[in-house]
């Protein structure tokens, strides 16, 4: 089952061009790892439900850890809402809040 893994808009853009170098390196093998095997055989530890229909694509370099927030939406295509550099151990609310709300311009 083939996806395509696409950045909602340049905002999005932006947020994983910001990231660190090795993260946006593992974001690219995650996300070509979903395109190639599915959402479902990749699983933990590359991505992983966050709330409702959010799903995380988890990154860790050495700088430390970044999510990349996503959605799957219809045409087999999974939407990147957000990114950012994880400071905390849990993903904070306002990250989830802003990934829910880019999430409703989507067509699901």
């Amino acid at each position: 089952m083939s996806r395509s893994v696409v950045l909602l808009n340049e905002s999005v853009e932006e947020e994983i061009r910001s990231l660190p170098r090795d993260m946006r390196a593992k974001f690219v093998r995650i996300s070509n790892m979903v395109c190639e095997f599915g959402l479902h055989q990749v699983g933990m530890p590359y991505v992983r439900p966050i709330q409702g229909k959010l799903w995380e694509m988890r990154m860790k370099g050495k700088d430390g850890i970044s999510r990349a927030l996503y959605v799957v939406a219809t045409g087999k295509k999974v939407v990147v809402v957000s990114a950012f550099v994880k400071k905390s151990q849990k993903t904070p609310t306002h990250e989830i809040r802003l990934a829910l709300e880019r999430a409703k311009e989507i067509e699901s």
